[in-house]
C-alpha cells in the first residue's frame, strides 16, 4: 500500500512517465509492436554442434528465453511493469511460457513460470526447462490448477465479486504473495513458442490480469528473402513479434533491446560460451 509491493520497488521515473497510467489506464491501450525476421544461418549449425557436444535437446526458443532473460537484466527498465496507476521496477526477471500437453487439437496448454538468475548459464537453463516442461506436460495437476479448480466450484456472482477483490488487492499492493508467486500472469515477459506448431507468429494483446508487460512470440523458421550485403538471398529465417506496454519506458530504449534480440539470436558463438 501506497506504492509498496511485494513483487516490486516504486520506480523513478520522470513526471511525464509517472502521468502515463492515469492517462492511459489500460494496457491494451499503450502497446506498441515489434516486428522481426532473423537469419538463423549461423544460429541452426552452432545449436546442432552444441547439442551433439553436450547431449542436450536445446532448441531455437531455448535460445529466445535465454537472450530474452539476458536482456531484462540488462535492459532493466522493460522489467518493470504497472500496478495501481504507478510503475514499479520488479523483483527479479521472471517468464512465462505455455506448452501443449500432446500436439492434439483438443489438448490443454499447460503453463509453465519460472525465474531467470542473471547468472544462469545456457545449459543449466536448458536442463531446468527440460525438467519444467516434462512436469507441466504430465498428467500431475499444478498448483495453479488445483486453485483453479476450486476457484470454479463458486457461484458465477461469488467468482465473479472474488476477481474484483482481487483487483483492488493487487492495485493496492496487497494481493498475497501466494497468489502473486504462482500466478504465470504476473511475469516480465510471456513467450509462445508458435513454431512447434509450424505456424508464423503472430501479435498477441496484453492481458490486463496480472502485471505482465510484454509478450513474445516465435514463428517457425522458414526460408525467406533477406538483403545481405546487396544481395538477396534465400535464407533460414526466424519471425518474431514483440508486443511491450510502452508506459514503462520508451520506444527508443526497447528498439535498443530488439537490437541486441537479433546480435544474439543471429550469432549465438559470439556471446555463449561453451
Amino acid at each position: 500500500m501506497f506504492g509498496r509491493r511485494r513483487d516490486g520497488t516504486l520506480a523513478r521515473v520522470p513526471p511525464y512517465r509517472r502521468i502515463l497510467p492515469f492517462l492511459i489506464p489500460r494496457r491494451n491501450d499503450a502497446m506498441v509492436l515489434f516486428d522481426q525476421q532473423l537469419d538463423m544461418t549461423l544460429t541452426q549449425p552452432w545449436l546442432a554442434a552444441w547439442n551433439q557436444r553436450t547431449g542436450s535437446h536445446a532448441t531455437v526458443f531455448h535460445l529466445v528465453l535465454y537472450a530474452l532473460g539476458r536482456v531484462l537484466h540488462e535492459r532493466p527498465h522493460l522489467n518493470r511493469f504497472v500496478a495501481g496507476r504507478r510503475i514499479y521496477d520488479r523483483h527479479g526477471v521472471f517468464m512465462t511460457f505455455a506448452a501443449k500437453k500432446s500436439m492434439r487439437d483438443d489438448a490443454p496448454l499447460a503453463t509453465v513460470k519460472r525465474a531467470f538468475p542473471a547468472d544462469e548459464t545456457f545449459a543449466a537453463m536448458v536442463a531446468a526447462l527440460t525438467t519444467d516442461i516434462q512436469l507441466a506436460r504430465s498428467d500431475a495437476l499444478s498448483k495453479v490448477d488445483k486453485e483453479l479448480d476450486l476457484i470454479f466450484r463458486l457461484p458465477a456472482f461469488l467468482l465473479s465479486a472474488s476477481i474484483s477483490l482481487l483487483r483492488w488487492l493487487d492495485s493496492h499492493g496487497l494481493a498475497p504473495r501466494a497468489l502473486i508467486d504462482d500466478d504465470p500472469m504476473y511475469t516480465s515477459v510471456f513467450a509462445a513458442n508458435l513454431g512447434s506448431l509450424q505456424l508464423a507468429s503472430a501479435y498477441h494483446h496484453l492481458f490486463e490480469h496480472g502485471n505482465c508487460p510484454l509478450f513474445c512470440t516465435v514463428g517457425a523458421i522458414t526460408p525467406a528473402p533477406l538483403v545481405i550485403d546487396g544481395t538477396l538471398e534465400v535464407r533460414p529465417t526466424l519471425p518474431i513479434r514483440y508486443t511491450y506496454d510502452e508506459r514503462i519506458e520508451d520506444g527508443f530504449y526497447a528498439a535498443s533491446a530488439v537490437a541486441t534480440m537479433r546480435r544474439r539470436l543471429e550469432d549465438p558463438a559470439a556471446w555463449i560460451e561453451g
